[in-house]
């Protein structure tokens, strides 16, 4: 018998969804992961220094407040949550690990989801949410020589533990997100650190504090000072998204915040024009760090600027002509943001193929649903990314709105729901528009965007008028099969 309901992700988002179920007294479900755990990329991810960049009252689920250590929780924090959460919830016999899902095929006739798994094992299920979220497939830089390097290598969401840097020459290739945290870590045992930049971030200060035992009683005590810090905090948040998406002129404090951390933290101004930015202000992921300019003036490390052209057996060439000795590369270069569910095959109605339907880039109806693949939901699916807010707020509403469809379905009877086709088109469209004023398409090259600089993975409005769209089910912006037609009927 096919599953109610498959989910494909045992992270934030598969997690979120599952308690939704079970809280609606849904116990037809199984969660499937690759991995051998849950996590997403808290379990995947674990280079030293690793801990969110979001403040922690703001990283939860809104029903389950936790008690953080600090502002700033680290990775064993988030793991130790969500782990909570599957205990207190009852969810471990839904879940199933080793389980990857390397097709899904609907079948018309049958009406319903045939899913291939990668060990040969299949599946079937009425409806499929799919978790995997954006940052799961690591990107590697393709330079010449990549494969010819004679010492260890890896990628920063991949470390290698059993490789130990002290007095090791280390070149780390990208000043992104991760390697502003990992970087400052290395640096303290590492010989020497090499730091290939390609160009320079936006680092604001990170006022990371641990919580002392006065504050955590006063939060336990008084539940609504926690939800008013939460409220504090997604209020700063959406002010920084303003400045994304509505003019770049309200980044003014921002700017000033980054500036003098710039200014006090790094002397030499050479170095410090090294770490000037030359693209507004949430072009690219703006971080945040109050460690990362002072790795960069350490003695032991070089912030490298000049352009990557060969990599030898033994260490890297420049354009300048230098040639620096390496024992370890690191990638600090991204994940391959833009492909949404790959490697999975997604076949729908007709056949048609989720690749096809997304040949010009990835769009989906509030980023959840794509006409032609009926009863296929995601969750933190194109165009829900965020510049400056908690994904958590985000997957929260999606769960919600998942969650009514599922419920729409028994309740009107229906054997499938598709979102119309000019539903998603209008949607699609409003959001490209409003992309166009965003600062994601003034010009520099980021994660966000296509080849051909197509938004496909940020939310270009403020956080809060997302959630206010998926409040409720919409019916009426789907097409519907009944569970049981007349013989002449047909969808919707």
């Amino acid at each position: 018998m096919p599953y109610r309901v498959v989910v494909v992700g045992a992270g934030f988002g598969g997690i979120g969804m599952a308690i939704a179920l079970k809280q609606a007294g849904i116990e037809d479900f199984v969660v499937l992961d690759k991995a051998d755990d849950l996590g997403g990329i808290w379990r995947d991810n674990s280079y030293p220094g690793l801990c969110c960049d979001v403040p922690s009252q703001l990283y939860s689920y809104s029903f389950r407040p936790w008690p953080w250590s600090r502002r700033f929780p680290p990775r064993e924090e988030i793991l130790a949550y969500l782990h909570a959460l599957v205990a207190e919830r009852g969810l471990g016999p839904h879940l199933r690990f080793g389980c990857g899902v390397a097709a899904a095929e609907f079948d018309e006739s049958r009406v319903i989801w045939n899913l291939s798994l990668d060990d040969g094992g299949t599946l079937q299920a009425t409806a499929v949410v799919c978790a995997v979220g954006q940052l799961g497939r690591p990107a590697l830089p393709d330079i010449s020589g990549r494969e010819e390097f004679g010492g260890p290598w890896w990628h920063s969401a991949r470390w290698n533990h059993d490789v130990d840097l002290a007095g090791q020459r280390v070149a780390v290739v990208g000043t992104g997100a991760s390697a502003i945290q990992f970087v400052p870590e290395i640096a303290k045992v590492a010989g020497h650190v090499d730091v290939y930049q390609r160009t320079a971030p936006y680092v604001l200060p990170k006022a990371d504090r641990p919580y002392g035992p006065a504050e955590q009683a006063l939060y336990d005590r008084l539940p609504m000072v926690r939800k008013a810090d939460r409220l504090r905090v997604f209020l700063y948040g959406e002010l920084l998204t303003s400045g994304f998406v509505l003019s770049p002129k309200m980044l003014a404090g921002p700017m000033q915040l980054w500036r003098r951390q710039l200014r006090t933290q790094i002397a030499d101004p050479e170095l410090r024009a090294k770490c000037v930015p030359d693209y507004v202000m949430g072009c690219k992921r703006v971080v945040f760090s109050t460690d990362w300019y002072p790795a960069l003036a350490r003695p032991n490390v070089e912030l490298v600027t000049d352009r990557i052209v060969r990599i030898v057996p033994d260490g890297i060439f420049t354009a300048d002509g230098t040639a620096r000795v390496a024992d370890v590369i690191i990638y600090g270069t991204g994940f391959q943001a833009t492909q949404f569910l790959a490697p999975m095959r997604v076949s729908g109605l007709g056949g048609r193929r989720l690749e096809q339907a997304w040949r010009d880039g990835a769009q989906a109806y509030l980023g959840i649903s794509v006409s032609g693949f009926p009863n296929f939901f995601m969750l933190y699916g194109p165009n829900t990314n965020l510049g400056g807010n908690s994904i958590i707020y985000m997957l929260e509403g999606q769960v919600g709105y998942v969650l009514g469809a599922l419920q729409a379905l028994d309740a009107e009877r229906l054997a499938w729901l598709d979102v119309r086709p000019e539903v998603q088109d209008a949607f699609n469209a409003w959001a490209q528009k409003a992309s166009r004023t965003s600062v994601w398409q003034s010009g520099c090259h980021n994660w966000y965007t296509t080849a051909t600089g197509r938004n496909t993975n940020n939310w270009p409005d403020l956080t809060y008028r997302y959630r206010y769209r998926v409040r409720r089910f919409d019916l009426t912006a789907y097409r519907v099969m009944p569970s049981q037609p007349a013989t002449t009927a047909s969808a919707a």
